[in-house]
C-alpha cells in the first residue's frame, strides 16, 4: 500500500503538504511534517534592511558569503585567507539547480550513481546527456566518466570512508572524469569526513546544502566547492545575481555563527535519541540515518504511513522500497506528543 497524492501520482518527495492533504483530507491539523530532513528549529533570521529586497544582489556581499562558506566548509585556501577562497566556492539558489550544471562539467558519457540515494542525482546526470548506471558501491563504477555520491547518504545515512572516495577520485582523474560528492547532510556528519579540503585535486566537486541544517530550506541557498577552473565554469553557467540579497546576508551570518552551529549539533543529537526511543519502542527496525532523520524498516510500512497520515503526521515513503519509511524530527513538544500518541496507537493496533 504505497502512498499516492492523486489517482495515480505517488508522493515522490518530502514536504508536499498540499498533496498530503489531498491524500488525507480528514487528517488532524496542523500537519506534522516529518517527511523531510530539515532542522525543525531554524536559525534565527537577522534583521535585514528594507533596501536589500529592492536592489540587485551586491557583488561584495556575494564575495563575503563565499569567503565565509570557504572557511565553514574547509575549502583548502581558507586557512590562508586568500582571494582563492571566492574562486573555489560557488553560491547558488540551492544545490538542486547545481546538479545538472555539475553533471555538465563532463562531456556526455557514462555516469555512475550510488544507490539507493537521492533520485535527482540520476535525473540530473541524464539531463546532462549521460548514460546512467545505478550501482551499489564504489566497486561498481567501472569505466564511468562521472560518479555521483551522497555522503552521508539519504535515506540510510551511509558514510563512505574518505580514503575510498579519494581512491575513486584518482581513478577518475586518470581518464578525465569527475567525482561529485553531495554533502547535503555533512553539517551533522563526523568531523573530518568532508571532501571539501580535497577539491584542489581538480576533479572533485562537493555540494553543500544550507537549508537543511540551518532549517531555512525556503531561502534556497547552496554551494559547489571546486577547483577554480571548474568553479569558474559553474559560475558562468549560473550567471550574475544567482543568489538573492537576503540569502547572501542570512547565509553569511549563519555560517559564521559557530556557537549556534555547535549548539544545534548537540540539540539535534539529543532529539534523534528521543526519536530512536519512540521508533524502537514501537518495535521498528532502525536501518540508519543522520541526526536530521531516521530510516526504519517494517513489513507494515504502508499501513504505518497511512495510520500516521490520518493522524496528521507526514512521513517519507519510497516507491522502490515498500518496507521503508523515513522520519524527520518534530518541531516542538506538541508535535513530539502527537507522534508518541500515534505510534502508541499503531503499536497497540498491530
Amino acid at each position: 500500500m504505497f502512498p499516492f497524492s492523486g489517482a495515480d501520482e505517488p508522493l515522490l518527495h518530502g514536504g508536499d503538504l498540499v498533496a498530503a492533504r489531498r491524500l488525507f483530507p480528514d487528517a488532524a491539523e496542523p500537519f506534522v511534517d516529518l517527511s523531510t530532513g530539515i532542522n525543525p528549529n531554524p536559525y534565527p533570521l537577522p534583521r535585514l534592511p528594507a533596501e536589500i529586497f529592492a536592489r540587485l544582489p551586491d557583488s561584495a556581499a556575494a564575495a563575503q558569503l563565499a569567503t565565509v562558506a570557504a572557511a565553514a566548509y574547509e575549502a583548502p585556501s581558507a586557512a590562508q585567507k586568500t582571494a582563492a577562497d571566492t574562486a573555489q566556492v560557488v553560491p547558488a539558489p540551492g544545490t538542486q539547480i547545481l546538479l545538472p550544471l555539475v553533471c555538465g562539467l563532463v562531456r556526455p558519457g557514462r555516469a555512475a550513481v550510488l544507490t539507493p540515494s537521492y533520485a535527482e542525482h540520476a535525473r540530473a546526470a541524464a539531463l546532462a546527456g549521460h548514460a546512467v548506471a545505478e550501482v551499489r558501491d564504489l566497486g561498481g563504477i567501472g569505466s564511468a566518466d562521472l560518479v555521483l555520491i551522497a555522503n552521508p547518504n539519504n535515506p540510510d545515512g551511509r558514510l563512505l570512508a574518505k580514503s575510498d572516495l579519494l581512491a575513486a577520485a584518482r581513478t577518475l582523474q586518470a581518464r578525465g572524469g569527475v567525482l561529485v560528492v553531495d554533502e547535503a547532510f555533512m553539517d551533522v556528519g563526523p568531523r573530518g569526513a568532508s571532501l571539501g579540503p580535497e577539491i584542489a585535486r581538480g576533479n572533485v566537486v562537493v555540494l553543500r546544502s544550507f537549508g537543511k541544517f540551518f532549517g531555512l530550506a525556503g531561502l534556497r541557498l547552496g554551494f559547489a566547492l571546486a577547483a577554480p577552473p571548474l568553479a569558474a565554469r559553474l559560475s558562468a553557467l549560473l550567471g550574475p545575481w544567482a543568489v538573492s540579497g537576503p540569502a547572501l546576508a542570512v547565509g553569511a551570518a549563519a555560517l559564521a555563527d559557530r556557537a549556534w552551529i555547535e549548539q544545534s549539533r548537540r540539540s539535534l543529537a539529543e532529539a534523534t535519541a528521543r526519536l530512536d526511543a519512540i521508533l524502537s519502542g514501537a518495535g521498528l527496525d532502525i536501518l540508519g540515518g543522520t541526526t536530521l532523520f531516521r530510516l526504519i524498516r517494517t513489513a507494515a510500512a504502508g499501513e504505518l504511513f497511512h495510520h500516521l497520515g490520518r493522524a496528521g503526521i507526514l512521513t517519507r515513503a519510497f516507491p522502490d522500497h515498500a518496507t521503508w519509511l523515513r522520519f524527520g524530527l518534530p518541531a516542538g513538544e506538541p508535535e513530539w506528543q502527537r507522534l508518541q500518541i500515534a505510534m502508541d496507537d499503531f503499536h497497540i493496533s498491530r
